[in-house]
């Protein structure tokens, strides 16, 4: 199993999270759509060539966003990757998948 984190303008926060639970993401024993969300603040400069959903290239820029996190099952992790990309506004979601020690995940998965 694994966590996935993630960080997504909170306007999107629930298009983001519906399309990962729908790929399989945030089960965890008899329990479904599971998720840690806490608001922050990103920041980014977009370089040359970059086509920003939010901001131009060589500005900086600080957006209210939400770090979602969610588990997601070994077999499963390819299919929620792309539903998150695919429902993500941004054209490089920042994204890091952690392996969860199984001794973390108790008797009930």
């Amino acid at each position: 199993m694994y966590d996935l984190v993630s960080f997504v303008p909170a306007e999107h926060t629930e298009r983001v999270l519906d399309a990962v639970f729908a790929a399989g993401a945030g089960r965890l024993g008899d329990y479904e759509r599971c998720a840690f969300v806490v608001r922050g603040e990103g920041r980014f400069r977009p370089l040359s060539g970059a086509d920003p959903f939010i901001g131009a290239a060589g500005r900086d820029e600080r957006v209210t966003e939400d770090r979602i996190e969610c588990v997601v099952p070994d077999d499963g992790v390819d299919a929620v990757l792309a539903a998150l990309r695919e429902a993500h506004p941004y054209e490089e979601p920042a994204l890091y998948l952690h392996r969860i020690d199984e001794r973390c995940l108790g008797t009930r998965r």
